[in-house]
């Protein structure tokens, strides 16, 4: 397969382009948290914990957006649901806990934002946000247009990673403003995220033809290649793309269902991880006896 994918040349595989922006996103994580953080209003700057976590997340998403990974993804359903799990799902709670408090803060105290931020992550708006959101986006005529051009493509999935952010900080930052729900809470909160995406997964799984245009010989095939594949390098390739199997061992169906089962395991994985973490959160705050950060919003 790994030979095969080098007639897109060295621009679709690797990103150049993204690289150059997750690294200047890392850069300015650097000196705002961190040199700089005193001209925003910064207090401590981030621990060595959060820059793992801030820097793990920037790698993260150059590896599922602008690695081999991304292309992959236009050709095989089951390389999209990975992207989607570290995208939505493990990308958003790396950020969320790395960076430093006072940058929330502010957020939160912030006129405009912060009464939006308050509002969307109330538990029953952010739960029901983030997994109407990911079940709509895997529609087959919904998905298939988000594969028509980068602008849309680009619009969709930056709206599914804000709701993916919303819908994990009412779990992981302290603050008393959005941190309303008690431990037992917040297991129900996790185990009904899981829930909610059954539905969607269980559709993807079971089904006998395969849903998504944009995974089939065709025009919608090429266009979603066009996302990450420069025009130039499309119209160069010398051999007849006869469809996505040409970079696939799995026909279109397995691999349809194989994503599918790829999206349940490892969404399990995440969310069982939370819920462990939450246990073991509420185990320490009794026994330090420490209550959630407040802040007081203007």
């Amino acid at each position: 397969m790994w030979l095969e994918l080098q007639i897109f040349g060295f621009r679709a595989l690797w990103s150049p382009y993204f690289f150059t922006f997750c690294l200047a996103l890392g850069v300015i994580y650097y000196l705002v948290a961190g040199p700089y953080r005193h001209k925003f209003g910064g207090k401590e700057k981030p621990t060595i914990k959060q820059h793992i976590l801030m820097y793990t997340a920037l790698f993260l998403l150059y590896v599922v957006k602008g690695s081999p990974i991304d292309l992959l993804s236009h050709m095989m359903f089951t390389a999209h649901m990975i992207q989607m799990v570290v995208f939505l799902l493990i990308f958003p709670i790396l950020v969320i806990k790395g960076l430093p408090l006072w940058i929330w803060e502010k957020a939160l105290r912030n006129k405009t934002l912060g009464p939006i931020i308050r509002l969307l992550t109330k538990p029953i708006i952010s739960l029901l946000l983030f997994n109407g959101l990911f079940s709509v986006y895997h529609i087959p005529v919904v998905f298939d247009f988000s594969k028509s051009a980068p602008a849309w493509h680009f619009v969709i999935h930056s709206i599914l990673l804000i709701a993916a952010f919303i819908v994990f900080i009412p779990l992981l930052l302290p603050f008393k403003e959005i941190n309303t729900m008690t431990p037992l809470l917040k297991v129900g909160y996790i185990f009904a995220n899981g829930v909610l995406i059954t539905p969607a997964c269980v559709l993807i799984i079971f089904t006998k033809t395969p849903a998504y245009e944009a995974y089939l010989a065709g025009g919608a095939w090429l266009q979603a290649l066009a996302i990450c594949v420069p025009g130039d390098v499309l119209d160069g390739i010398e051999i007849t793309l006869s469809g996505p199997e040409m970079f696939s061992p799995l026909s279109t169906i397995n691999d349809q269902q194989f994503g599918g089962v790829i999206m349940k395991t490892l969404q399990e994985v995440v969310y069982l991880t939370l819920m462990v973490r939450v246990f073991f959160g509420w185990f320490r705050e009794k026994s330090r006896d420490v209550d959630p950060v407040s802040v007081e919003v203007n």
